[in-house]
């Protein structure tokens, strides 16, 4: 990792998330570098990421957006992937994306989330999760399974196409742009494990944050 070698560049948004990086940066293969967007953590997520090998990035104001628009900006590679850097999926199945973006398959690959075991994925998100995709459906005729929790394409494509929302609504902004745009999304399954020890999701972790991403996606959503 480190410098830029690799023609695409994996970009982790994390805030406090310290516990799952160690781990998670291990399984990062030699084909990406990777890029850590510190989003004002307070557990040292910065200092572990480099002792991993990887580029910081910091980024003050709070929101999955923030972080990701931030990594992509900084990324220098032709291509970019994204995915979350609480150790829930695994890096080395962005492979398979890529290359389907690579080979002219589709504008953006996307993951599905496949739980690797019962309760992985809490009821109120997947019941948020599945509201979301009834209402795109219905509203534009994209039809997805999740909410493309990987994403893959090409850097300048996702700079272009403007993505606005910095919270938790920027992948459905992303995936309504995407398609307002004819890009040819391609879905491929990816498997979604527990996340690691010591870290807690800001979406799944509760109900109540189940409800502000919510909140998020109903702002974005045409």
């Amino acid at each position: 990792m480190g410098d830029v070698t690799a023609t695409c560049e994996l970009i982790l948004p994390c805030r406090d998330e310290a516990a799952a990086l160690p781990a998670l940066l291990a399984l990062v293969p030699a084909e990406l570098d990777v890029i850590v967007v510190d989003n004002a953590s307070s557990d040292g997520t910065g200092e572990v990421a480099r002792r991993g090998g990887a580029r910081v990035v910091r980024e003050e104001q709070p929101g999955y957006g923030a972080a990701v628009h931030a990594g992509v900006m900084a990324a220098r590679a032709e291509w970019v992937a994204v995915m979350d850097g609480d150790g829930s999926l695994d890096p080395r199945e962005v492979l398979p994306l890529l290359r389907c973006v690579q080979l002219g398959e589709a504008t953006m690959a996307v993951g599905r989330r496949r739980p690797s075991a019962p309760g992985v994925w809490p009821w109120h998100a997947r019941a948020g999760n599945a509201a979301v995709l009834r209402w795109l459906r219905r509203r534009t005729g994209l039809s997805l399974h999740d909410i493309a929790p990987v994403r893959v394409c090409r850097r300048e494509m996702l700079l272009d196409i403007g993505v606005l929302d910095r919270r938790f609504g920027y992948p459905v902004e992303l995936l309504v742009r995407a398609h307002r745009a004819g890009w040819r999304l391609r879905e491929m399954d990816v498997a979604y494990r527990p996340r690691a020890a010591g870290t807690r999701s800001k979406v799944s972790g509760s109900v109540v944050g189940s409800l502000q991403a919510a909140r998020d996606f109903a702002r974005v959503l045409p």
